[in-house]
């Protein structure tokens, strides 16, 4: 199925520049402005409004880029169905992934489906969780791995893989620290109003996780002090660490926390959010596909 003129004319759109859209595409940009060229002849119309620093498309090139991507999509499907019928042990999946824990979790699994799966290639994609809905939507990758509130979900289908309680966490020579728990590693529970007036940082209002955190402040009846927003749990836990401000965290980072530098709690209402699988509606699931998502359960399911 050749589709390599489709494939240049949206590298072009994604990069607004045919320069940019050349060399990534590893040919002169003589060439592709010819294929370019070619097909704006015979559909009659420009796709593009050119300019020397900025391509943008036309309404027609909108039609064109938007059916496109859906002629590519139905592609990758036609493979995928095709290939499983020889037990599906050739072929692509692409696989979407957030940043920090979901890069360390694809990094585990894929070894051991790379030893099952050795001649499907496997193209991880990072970005946050609403980045990669869209793309999901667009059936730009087959599957993506996210960590969100019900109320984040959209049309797609999602399969949960396990629920994770989130975690007040305050630096250990905090007056409040000597609430926590048991020396065994229980952890002790504090109420978030308590820290009505201390100082956190929090995750940007971008992340679903954000979503969950505004709610346990909302009910516990106070506005949080709040130094700045951040993309990453890490710069949390370094903030904490350094005495500088309180923080909410997914056990997933509080499991492997010094006690001896911050002291964590368990929220009363115990919130949580879900890890879950996604892949877009109505889409033909690959045999990889299915398996990378049961070895995910596998792996983190308990």
């Amino acid at each position: 199925m050749e589709t390599r003129q489709i494939e240049y004319i949206l590298k072009i759109a994604e990069e607004n520049n045919i320069t940019h859209a050349a060399a990534k595409l590893f040919i002169t940009q003589s060439a592709l402005n010819q294929q370019l060229i070619k097909l704006e002849q015979e559909l009659g119309t420009p796709l593009f409004h050119r300019s020397r620093t900025n391509w943008h498309l036309t309404e027609a090139g909108e039609i064109y880029i938007q059916n496109a991507k859906e002629m590519m999509r139905l592609k990758r499907e036609t493979y995928q169905r095709i290939q499983d019928l020889s037990d599906g042990r050739i072929g692509h999946l692409s696989v979407g992934f957030t940043a920090g824990r979901g890069i360390n979790m694809f990094t585990q699994a894929y070894a051991r489906f790379h030893q099952e799966f050795p001649n499907i290639i496997v193209e991880p994609k990072e970005g946050n969780v609403k980045s990669l809905q869209k793309l999901i939507a667009l059936g730009e990758i087959d599957l993506g791995f996210l960590t969100l509130t019900d109320s984040d979900k959209t049309d797609d289908i999602y399969e949960d893989i396990f629920d994770e309680e989130l975690f007040l966490v305050i630096p250990v020579g905090h007056p409040l620290a000597k609430e926590a728990g048991t020396p065994e590693g229980d952890f002790g529970t504090l109420d978030v109003s308590m820290l009505r007036y201390e100082p956190f940082v929090l995750m940007d209002k971008k992340s679903t996780m954000r979503t969950l955190v505004d709610r346990i402040f909302a009910e516990a009846g106070i506005v949080p002090q709040v130094l700045f927003d951040t993309g990453n749990n890490h710069t949390i836990i370094s903030m904490i660490r350094s005495n500088l401000c309180c923080g909410i965290l997914p056990y997933y980072y509080v499991k492997d926390l010094d006690p001896g530098e911050m002291t964590c709690f368990h929220i009363p209402s115990h919130p949580t959010w879900t890890f879950a699988a996604s892949y877009k509606k109505g889409s033909y699931l690959s045999l990889a596909a299915r398996s990378f998502i049961d070895l995910l359960k596998e792996q983190w399911g308990e």
